[in-house]
């Protein structure tokens, strides 16, 4: 949907396919980092995020093991370090906003319960295959960008046959009302706890009135899916009291229903454009969660696709080449990092002492300076 209101902004007219019936308020919280706030609120969509929207004054790092705090990398000023807020919000509140903005914004179409199943290239564009209660049916276009995720049929229509892998990783995600909380953990922060083969972060969102809750464990999984229901006394065992200090394990306590996903990846691709068609997001390259930058680079990578297209209106195929090309160094490193990060955060032994000495060492402030190259990023003029 960022995609598609870029892309009118240009003068493009737009039909996005999504196979879900409805739009429905599902998943947990997102980050928003001022290299994503910035795209939202040029589209005009700051107003209307604004009441489902925290801003954290800063990331708090603790050691699961007793609690205490490692380092505080300040937020308070990201807009005007950076240009652009950070935020967190409700992945429900984000969809809701940009759908509200699609329905409001001539020459963007929105279908629902219709998949998109194949697509050709041809001498007059691109046709997309598409299967809905309805039938099968065809709709036309000059290009096609796919944003359907992980487990991507247009990938594999790219020709990325390789499966996606189990990375040994699990989330385990909940919310909670914030008055049930603590008081210190209902204040405007991103909570990172860093444990032993696990972490643990929460930070307010549906504008501080609920407490979105991650836990990350080394873990198997042997489903036939990749996400079910799950309830605390499956996960609470996973955290052991003499590893996780009890303040942690109060309030992984208090949610009674979970979800937890299995976390998969892929190899980096070597192209993500064939003709008129790209992809985009997890599509393109799926990223751990330990960076926060998942729903980000899709953002960017909306603006970026929606400027070539712009740039380049009579020559689609040439337009994603540029986009992927201006893309995929960026979205690589950033892939690169969020995988370090997992390595880092369940550090055991020496190498966690190691690890909290360092951060502490650095201070927050020289910590937010590493990520100055991901969240003062603009689309390329």
């Amino acid at each position: 949907m960022t995609a598609a209101l870029a892309l009118a902004r240009k003068g493009f007219r737009v039909v996005v396919v999504e196979q879900a019936e409805r739009l429905e308020e599902t998943g947990a919280g997102i980050q928003l980092s001022p290299n994503a706030s910035r795209i939202l609120a040029d589209l005009g969509l700051a107003d209307r995020l604004q009441t489902a929207v925290t801003a954290p004054a800063a990331v708090r790092v603790l050691s699961a093991a007793n609690g205490r705090e490692i380092a505080r990398m300040p937020l308070t000023g990201a807009a005007e370090r950076y240009g652009a807020p950070f935020w967190t919000i409700h992945r429900g509140d984000l969809q809701s906003a940009l759908a509200t903005a699609v329905s409001r914004t001539p020459g963007v179409m929105l279908k629902l319960g219709l998949r998109a199943e194949d697509f050709i290239s041809h001498r007059n564009g691109i046709t997309v295959l598409t299967h809905g209660r309805a039938g099968t049916m065809d709709e036309h276009g000059t290009a096609f960008i796919a944003a359907d995720g992980l487990w991507s049929r247009a990938r594999t229509r790219l020709g990325d046959a390789q499966p996606a892998r189990f990375s040994g990783r699990v989330a385990w995600r909940g919310l909670v009302p914030a008055r049930l909380v603590a008081p210190e953990f209902r204040a405007p922060l991103i909570h990172l706890w860093l444990g032993r083969e696990a972490h643990f972060v929460h930070y307010p969102v549906k504008g501080g009135a609920v407490i979105n809750l991650v836990v990350i464990t080394d873990d198997r999984w042997h489903q036939p899916g990749w996400s079910e229901p799950a309830d605390r006394a499956e996960l609470v065992p996973r955290l052991a009291a003499e590893t996780w200090a009890p303040a942690a394990r109060a309030l992984i306590s208090l949610p009674d229903a979970w979800l937890k996903w299995a976390l998969y990846e892929r190899r980096p691709l070597r192209h993500w454009s064939k003709g008129s068609a790209a992809l985009l997001g997890d599509a393109a390259h799926p990223m751990f969660p330990f960076l926060a930058q998942g729903a980000a680079m899709a953002i960017e990578d909306a603006a970026v696709a929606a400027e070539c297209l712009a740039r380049m209106p009579d020559d689609p195929e040439r337009a994603l080449r540029t986009y992927e090309a201006i893309r995929r160094g960026r979205t690589r490193t950033v892939q690169r990092m969020a995988a370090r990060n997992g390595t880092i955060y369940h550090l055991r032994g020496p190498g966690a002492w190691l690890r909290d000495t360092a951060m502490r060492a650095l201070g927050g402030p020289r910590l937010l300076q590493h990520y100055d190259w991901i969240y003062d990023w603009r689309p390329p003029s």
